[in-house]
């Protein structure tokens, strides 16, 4: 646990280190990671937001390249929600009876069903912007049989905002002077700004229940 924490502070510094030992490498683990967080049910723990800063500003710096990141993570976060969408067409509405598992957490799955139930299509591309619901969304949407149409346009556009924000973020202020000496606490804050829609879920549902 404390290696995964590590990680999501330091991403900056870990990618380094791989590229340094790896490589072209830094390409496919980079995919790899974006496209299990948004593609498999049984990894909504992966980092997101940050890790695309960190690798905007890797970008910034000429370790990586820009013109090759940006249009192979573009792809990941597309592919990734529709596999996922998939799998949840695939086993249907009966997902909502299963118990919690290893393989699949049913409080996460009934959290990112009510953020679908209350934005509709809009939560494909709000989504992902929500650590945990960026990773159940498409699997519901699938559940639930939306249009594939309708799920594309949501997935493509939720994912260019997704990718454009947090690797141009990194990109174009991970580079400043500032940001560089207090990378640590500028990927904290992501973290924080990231996780506050799920606090204050899960705050407005006791309190639902205390008044209930």
């Amino acid at each position: 646990m404390n290696d995964v924490i590590d990680f999501f502070l330091h991403a900056e510094r870990h990618l380094e280190w791989f590229i340094q030992t790896y490589d072209v490498w830094i390409y496919a683990l980079l995919f790899a990671i974006v496209f299990c967080e948004t593609g498999l049910i049984v990894t909504p723990f992966l980092p997101g937001d940050s890790l695309l800063f960190a690798v905007g500003a890797i970008a910034a710096k000429g370790l990586i390249d820009w013109t090759i990141i940006t249009p192979l993570l573009l792809v990941a976060a597309i592919a990734g929600d529709a596999v996922n969408y998939s799998i949840g067409r695939w086993l249907g509405p009966k997902v909502f009876q299963y118990e919690s598992s290893r393989l699949l957490n049913k409080g996460h799955l009934m959290k990112a069903h009510a953020f679908y139930e209350r934005y509709g299509g809009r939560a494909i591309i709000l989504a992902r912007f929500v650590p945990i619901v960026r990773t159940f969304a498409p699997f519901v949407a699938g559940v639930g049989s939306m249009n594939y149409t309708r799920f594309a346009i949501y997935n493509v556009t939720g994912a260019f905002l997704w990718i454009g924000i947090f690797l141009g973020g990194g990109y174009y202020f991970g580079a400043l002077p500032f940001v560089q000496k207090n990378m640590k606490l500028v990927i904290l804050g992501i973290i924080i700004v990231s996780v506050l829609p799920i606090v204050w879920e899960v705050v407005k549902a006791r309190l639902e229940k205390k008044k209930a």
